[in-house]
């Protein structure tokens, strides 16, 4: 099976394992993979995180507690925003996930530290 857009295949599987009513799932790890969970635990979208690594790849570990995420930059067509241009997602009830030259910061921390980036998710 070939992966085109890891990002969105974790959002997918943490939507449909929600969805399913699953307390958890493990997932093929990656560093960017675990940044992005790593966010959504200190946002409380997740409950914990937990990477395991095998010799291989690793696996990441996500304890759930979430509603919803949906995949904003595609490998086809990434989405840029300038720091004054971060999506308020559900009025500050959700979050915008964003790659900044300071790495994966979520939309609130990218705003005080002026820093735009590449639009990766929104999670509510």
């Amino acid at each position: 099976m070939s992966m085109t857009d890891p990002v969105a295949d974790l959002l997918t599987r943490i939507r449909n394992a929600q969805r399913a009513g699953l307390g958890e799932i493990d997932l093929p790890a990656s560093n960017i993979k675990h940044r992005i969970c790593e966010v959504l635990r200190e946002e409380g979208f997740v409950r914990e995180v937990s990477r395991s690594e095998d010799g291989k790849q690793g696996t990441l570990r996500v304890v759930l507690k979430y509603d919803e995420g949906r995949r904003q930059s595609k490998p086809g067509l990434r989405r840029y925003v300038k720091y004054t241009e971060i999506p308020k997602v559900m009025n500050g009830l959700g979050i915008a996930i964003l790659s900044t030259s300071k790495g994966v910061l979520v939309d609130h921390e990218a705003r005080k530290q002026h820093l735009g980036g590449e639009l990766i998710a929104t999670i509510w």
